[in-house]
């Protein structure tokens, strides 16, 4: 190994903005129980699964349809 390293000449990575962002998003116990018990039937870990329903969501433009009562 060198001593010194020349970085001079190097390049911003770039997949880096490809990379996923950690963030702190409070769930419900029935909604994890739901996707611990999907990941396990499907062989995923549930944070992979949930993060590709959320991504199916997104490139669909689904919305969710509420209607709040009187």
């Amino acid at each position: 190994m060198r001593k010194e390293y020349d970085f001079s000449k190097s390049r911003k990575n770039p997949y880096s903005k490809e990379l996923k962002k950690t963030v702190t998003i409070r769930l419900g116990n029935d909604v994890i129980s739901y996707f611990k018990q999907l990941a396990e039937e499907i062989g995923l870990p549930y944070q992979q699964l949930i993060n590709l329903y959320l991504r199916d969501c997104a490139s669909h433009k689904k919305k969710l349809n509420l209607k709040w009562a009187a």
